[in-house]
């Protein structure tokens, strides 16, 4: 082989197929990597790996993009305790969306100068000779490494040209897209009290990060998809090493179980009403819309005007009015009030979801307000809030 060769063909002298496939799955164990170990793992302790394996993991890290564990778990935790305020690391909300999408890495690596959010947020990450001699001190030496490595085994300009897709994917995909998009255009299964969206329901491309709403929703779980047509590629992994015995899944998302109803609401059902939040808030959008459909049906009652109005209103039936734009909020108070139904039931939604945010109740004090909640939506002679007080009173 003569050294022009090498400019195309390294110790590997593969087709250009092969090249593809290599790429991808050099690339692919850095995205496990990100969301099995820096996110699940260490961010958010959702689940125990291995030691073999969650070195791996860092080693990895370490030659494919130089990050530290202790700043991404850092600027991480940052993002959910401070999520779309002024201090959020990378909000669109805050900065603009082709800021985040487009710089989010450098939005991350000022982060990582934070002194106080790294001794505030980045407690419990590795702390041991590797990490604090090589891993945190000597970042571009992996990278370089990894460089080296694609050179050689692949040639020059195909290796060099995998080092790229190795190099970009992470920033872009998980610092611009996910911490981006994530949180501007997409699908939301949950209404969290945040803008994060799930932007499709194949979490391959960043190993299920895409399904960022289901994530916000329930932060500590280590299992992303929540309905049965999503695909969180990076549980399927987890579950692999599960039966390996090399992980151990600490904390799922909660699944709603229901029992007879109970004639009255007590203790449990509260618990288990609160665990549950983000399904009953969902169960509640449904029954807003029959009673939406109902009201619908009586659209003689209306004038013309009104009723196109309450056609327009069925979208925001089932958001919280406080993160409305101004002008829709004005318009959606306009129409409820000519609706005594609608008007009782989505002012009855506020006040259910009080029972989870009023945080300085006592449990007496939360009990009895969910159990005059039940008894004024089963009084209010609207059959779907009845239906509805029902379900929840089911709620084990």
């Amino acid at each position: 082989m003569t050294a022009a060769d090498y400019l195309f063909s390294g110790l590997l002298d593969l087709p250009w197929w092969g090249l593809a496939i290599a790429a991808a799955a050099l690339t692919h164990v850095t995205i496990a990597a990100v969301t099995i170990y820096l996110h699940r793992c260490q961010a958010h302790r959702a689940l125990d790996l291995h030691p073999v394996v969650a070195h791996f993991f860092r080693f990895w890290l370490w030659l494919t993009t130089g990050m530290v564990t202790k700043e991404w778990a850092a600027v991480h935790r940052k993002h959910h305790a401070r999520c779309e305020l002024p201090d959020d690391p990378h909000s669109p909300q805050q900065v603009g969306i082709n800021r985040v999408l487009w710089g989010g890495v450098f939005l991350y690596a000022k982060e990582t100068r934070n002194g106080d959010t790294l001794e505030r947020y980045g407690r419990g990450t590795p702390d041991d000779w590797v990490e604090r001699n090589i891993y945190s001190r000597l970042t571009l030496a992996g990278i370089a490494l990894m460089g080296l490595a694609d050179v050689s085994l692949f040639g020059v300009f195909p290796g060099a040209l995998i080092f790229l897709v190795q190099a970009v994917w992470i920033p872009f995909w998980a610092a611009g897209v996910i911490n981006g998009i994530g949180h501007y255009w997409g699908y939301r299964s949950w209404d969290t009290p945040d803008a994060s969206r799930n932007i499709v329901p194949f979490g391959i491309l960043i190993g299920g990060e895409e399904l960022h709403n289901n994530h916000h929703a329930y932060a500590s779980a280590a299992k992303l998809s929540n309905k049965w047509y999503e695909i969180d590629v990076g549980w399927l992994y987890i579950r692999l090493l599960e039966v390996l015995g090399l992980a151990q899944v600490k904390k799922l998302p909660p699944k709603a179980r229901l029992a007879a109803a109970k004639a009255v609401v007590d203790f449990d059902t509260l618990q288990a009403v609160i665990a549950n939040r983000y399904d009953v808030l969902a169960r509640y959008a449904k029954s807003l819309k029959k009673t939406y459909v109902q009201e619908l049906g009586k659209l003689k009652r209306f004038a013309p005007q009104d009723a196109e109005l309450l056609r327009r209103i069925r979208h925001w039936l089932g958001r919280d009015e406080r993160r409305l734009p101004e002008p829709e909020r004005a318009r959606l108070a306009q129409i409820l009030a000519k609706s005594k139904a609608l008007e009782t039931a989505y002012a009855m939604r506020r006040e259910l979801a009080a029972v989870w945010e009023r945080s300085s109740a006592s449990r007496g004090e939360l009990v009895s307000h969910l159990q005059d909640w039940c008894r004024r939506a089963e009084e209010s002679g609207i059959a779907p809030l009845r239906e509805f007080s029902i379900r929840l009173r089911s709620y084990a």
